[in-house]
Parts: C-alpha cells; sequence; structure tokens
C-alpha cells in the first residue's frame, strides 16, 4: 500500500472517529503529507481553555518512517522545545520505537495525553522537567500564564 494510500484511508478513519480534544486535517487540499491540527487544552490541567496547533509532517516512507509533530503555538511543557521549533519529544515517534503498525490517531492521543499528564523522565526541557517535579505550583502557573498569552 502506498503512503499516499494509507494516509488518505488513516485520514478517514480519524475523521470518523476522532479523538476527543483533537481535531486534525489536510494544510492544504491535495498534499496529504502535512496536516494541520488542533489540541484543546484538558480540563484541569495548566493548559485548560488553551488552543494549541501543531503541524504533522509524514515522510514519503510512512508507515516505515515516523512523522513529525510540532507545535507552532507556543507552550511550557517539558516534552515540547522551548524554540521556535516546538518540537515534541514523543517516544512513539522515536526511530527504533516506531512501527509501520503504528497509526497517526495513535500518535495525537499519546499528543493530547501528554497536555494531561507530561512525560518528565523523556522531557526535552529538562528544567522545565525538574520544576514540574520539584515545584509544581510554580510550573502550574508560568503553564497557565503562557496558555492564556499564547494559547488564547
Amino acid at each position: 500500500m502506498s503512503a499516499v494510500k494509507r494516509i488518505t484511508k488513516e485520514l478517514a478513519e480519524f475523521s470518523n472517529n476522532p479523538v476527543p480534544g483533537v481535531s486534525a486535517g489536510l494544510a492544504s487540499e491535495g498534499d496529504v503529507f502535512k496536516w494541520n491540527v488542533i489540541l484543546t487544552g484538558p480540563q484541569g490541567s495548566p493548559y485548560s481553555g488553551g488552543v494549541f496547533t501543531l503541524n504533522l509532517t509524514l515522510p514519503t516512507e510512512y508507515p516505515f518512517k515516523p512523522p513529525t509533530l510540532n507545535f507552532t503555538t507556543k507552550i511550557y511543557h517539558p516534552n515540547v522545545s522551548n524554540d521556535d521549533k516546538g518540537s515534541m519529544c514523543l517516544g512513539i515517534l522515536r526511530s527504533e520505537s516506531w512501527k509501520p503498525s503504528c497509526k497517526i490517531s495513535q500518535v495525537l492521543e499519546m499528543a493530547a495525553g501528554l497536555l494531561k499528564e507530561p512525560n518528565v523522565d523523556d522531557a526535552v526541557e529538562t528544567s522545565i522537567a525538574d520544576e514540574f517535579k520539584n515545584s509544581p505550583d510554580s510550573f502550574e502557573k508560568t503553564a497557565r500564564e503562557w496558555t492564556r498569552k499564547y494559547a488564547k
């Protein structure tokens, strides 16, 4: 099955059975390799009320190579790089962890899950992870401020 066929099939499946708090679609008509993703900050998290946009880029070798997921909305999170790239550290997206049986909806579900529960043991921003572990109130305050400032 070609990458285009597989991605088209997964997009249809996702549209019929979306992940709660996640919406996704093609960034531009006719290019199945680039998706726009919107994550809604989960209730009870410091990201609550925030709307976060991400870019999902699929390689032409998909599903044999993992997609990349980048936040375009600035977010204060241990698993998202604090630079203009907004790279997301998600175990499933590592070359050694990725399997062709993995699906885009699983990736999006895991990304949404990280907003509920950051994975501080797999942090890309170690100082934010330390703050999350050692002074959770300070972490929450900053994460809420950034959500208000950048994700509204």
